[in-house]
């Protein structure tokens, strides 16, 4: 089935937000993404881009505890039905999501968290001399797979340290671009089901770091256009008894659903 949004269309997405032109065939950009980005950001300055990761959420759970996710809609511009690659695991689609190629073409092909020896967005915008930032809990792929570029890393054990390095690196202002993973609903999900109760507050709290992120980008990015994204990877489904998981080829796992949000900086151009 054709899908308007694939999820390998992130990497020419991000890079073309920051002027950016890949040096090899990729997955062309989400036009819609680009074409807000220009109506929107009409303020002077540098941009800045930040990716939040949160891990397994599907378009499915999206629209079932759509009540969840009002404060992060007052925020966004866009939502989009994404559609992930097969099969539907973490490595193997954040590989995609920032190569924009497809897993037979950048090389992970199953759960397995190999350093990527193909360009990434990261490479780019180190070629561009732009500087890039990851954050991520430590053995996860993110930590992993994009290790041994000119980049910085910042990996902690937990995800509130994570989410608490990123909250300071956005003061800073420092960064072009920036990802930060949570991985805490997929844990929960794994071991409670996509549907239990601790599941849903991970999920709770994966929109409540959301939020912080945009408010803490509207505080201290004042002089950049900023694009923010929540953006997961593949989704999820109930496995058996009350335990999820995710991996096959089935719209839950394979369908999931990014949010972006288009800042402006305090200095507008002047309309003419």
């Amino acid at each position: 089935m054709y899908h308007e949004h694939r999820i390998g269309q992130t990497a020419a997405t991000i890079l073309k937000l920051l002027d950016i032109t890949p040096g090899r065939k990729m997955e062309e950009p989400h036009g819609k993404v680009l074409d807000i980005a220009s109506r929107e950001l009409t303020g002077k300055g540098s941009r800045r881009v930040f990716f939040y990761n949160p891990d397994a959420i599907g378009i499915w759970l999206y629209r079932k505890y759509q009540e969840k996710f009002t404060e992060l809609e007052n925020r966004i511009q866009l939502r989009m039905k994404v559609h992930a690659v097969y099969p539907p695991v973490t490595p193997v689609c954040f590989g995609t999501m920032y190569t924009g190629l497809s897993p037979q073409e950048h090389g992970i092909m199953k759960y397995r968290k190999p350093v990527l020896q193909v360009d990434t967005v990261f490479d780019y915008l180190v070629k561009e001399k732009k500087k890039a930032a990851i954050i991520s809990t430590e053995g996860d792929s993110i930590s992993r797979i994009f290790l041994g570029r000119d980049i910085d890393y910042f990996i902690y054990p937990t995800v509130e340290e994570c989410n608490e390095k990123a909250l300071d690196l956005i003061e800073k202002d420092k960064y072009d671009f920036m990802v930060l993973y949570n991985g805490n609903y997929d844990y929960m999900m794994h071991r409670f089901g996509p549907e239990g109760s601790r599941a849903l507050e991970a999920l709770d709290k994966n929109i409540e770091m959301f939020l912080k992120i945009y408010d803490r980008i509207k505080e201290y990015w004042k002089k950049h256009p900023a694009i923010l994204a929540f953006a997961p990877d593949h989704g999820c489904h109930r496995k058996f008894m009350f335990m999820g998981s995710h991996g096959a080829e089935i719209p839950a796992d394979m369908e999931t659903i990014h949010f972006y949000s288009f800042i402006n900086s305090t200095d507008q151009c002047m309309e003419l």
